[in-house]
């Protein structure tokens, strides 16, 4: 089973590279094409609609979902989505329908695909676990190698980006994106389906609610619901900084500088989280983490203006949050299986990207309404109450801290 998880691996580096580069290069096309700045935003405000209500039309998808050959389906429609915007430029009809198609497209393929390759990749470990050689390494270690290739491409593929921008000019890395996506499919063709309890859903009878899977899973729902904060929060440190920055003559200084910091120490904690998730506290750490981030937040008004304390600060936050995630995915892989699993895949998506997209949506109203500092630090006081309560929550439902090795679909209860 190592082949297919490496691959697995290797398709999310692949395309959250060339996701990264193309959110660079779309917005100039828009722009250069409509002349006007508000459609530079309508691909990612759009594609932002189906992840918050993939819950509820995608139930009798995901449970198909099950297999290379199902994902690489999904992944041509993601291609048939990204090349809308460079046929259109072709044609010179890049405007308001051309790019809300595009999202839309984009962001139903986007929304299906997240789920499910961390629901295969656990199948995937899980069939592993149990083959005669025992390679396949476990679930939770499998989901920290893949988180590991997400946080890397965040490092260098910005700037790639950008260079490439200068380099060829923005629309063709709009066919770039499309052709990465096309490769990676035909490569997912290459991953089985994982044989076994793993793929069946709950009595293997009609689609499994999230709704449904959040109740039976309690200890699921206490780790998604605090990601879900964090999610929601996260435009106090994105559009925080920058407003600061510019309320301090420094414009672009502060978030450069933040995400320098927090991306840095993230990918670092990274590389260590897959060595030593089979040994974290699952709940404990899936929550209280985030605790950690809301600190991080809450003092960040305390150093500004300066530049290096701005970094140094976010960078506490950042290696923090990837043994926070490493530990959630690590719970939902142990504790649900098949079409439960995906479903708990599915909120754990819907709730922490769905609520960032969300948070930024609004966040600039709020910034504009009560000010950069007092939001970073309320965003902050808020994911440090979420995750005391999630602590607190872990104590009364009785959970130990290592969450009990065994059988997928186990749930610890006191």
């Amino acid at each position: 089973m190592r082949r297919p998880l490496l691959i697995l691996t290797a398709i999310t580096f692949l395309t959250w590279v060339g996701a990264r580069v193309t959110a660079v290069a779309l917005p100039l096309v828009a722009l250069a094409e409509t002349g006007e700045a508000w459609a530079t935003g309508l691909v990612g405000g759009m594609s932002g609609l189906p992840l918050l209500t993939v819950g509820w039309w995608g139930r009798g998808l995901r449970e198909r979902l099950v297999s290379g050959r199902a994902l690489a389906v999904v992944m041509l429609v993601q291609v048939a989505g990204l090349a809308i915007v460079p046929v259109a430029a072709l044609f010179g009809q890049v405007g308001a329908v051309s790019l809300c198609a595009s999202g839309l497209v984009t962001g139903v393929a986007t929304a299906l695909l997240g789920p499910a390759e961390r629901a295969l990749v656990a199948d995937l470990a899980d069939a592993g676990r149990h083959a005669p050689d025992g390679l396949g390494g476990t679930a939770a270690r499998w989901l920290a190698w893949q988180d590991l290739a997400h946080r890397v491409s965040m490092v260098f593929a910005p700037p790639l980006g950008a260079w490439l921008v200068v380099v060829w000019g923005a629309e063709p890395l709009l066919w770039c994106q499309a052709a990465v996506v096309l490769v990676a499919a035909a490569a997912m063709l290459g991953v089985p389906r994982a044989g076994g309890r793993t793929t069946t859903g709950r009595g293997g009878v009609g689609p499994t609610p999230v709704l449904a899977v959040l109740r039976a899973h309690p200890q699921v729902t206490v780790g998604v619901v605090a990601a879900g904060v964090g999610g929601l929060c996260w435009f106090g440190f994105s559009l925080g900084l920058a407003v600061l920055g510019v309320e301090h003559g420094m414009p672009g200084a502060l978030i450069a500088a933040g995400m320098s910091g927090y991306g840095a120490t993230s990918v670092a904690a990274s590389l260590v989280a897959p060595l030593v998730v089979d040994r974290l506290p699952r709940l404990a750490t899936a929550v209280g983490t985030w605790a950690v981030l809301g600190l991080s937040f809450a003092a960040l008004p305390a150093v500004v203006p300066s530049v290096a304390g701005v970094a140094l600060v976010s960078a506490v936050g950042g290696l923090a949050t990837p043994f926070g995630i490493a530990a959630l995915n690590a719970l939902i892989s142990e504790q649900t299986f098949g079409a439960e699993r995906r479903a708990a895949f599915t909120a754990e998506t819907v709730l922490h990207s769905g609520g960032a997209s969300l948070g930024l949506l609004v966040g600039g109203a709020v910034i504009g309404w009560v000010g950069a500092g007092p939001v970073l630090v309320v965003t902050g006081a808020v994911q440090v109450l979420a995750g005391g309560v999630g602590l607190l929550a872990t104590r009364r439902l009785g959970i130990r801290g290592r969450a009990t090795a065994g059988a997928p679909g186990a749930v610890v209860s006191g």
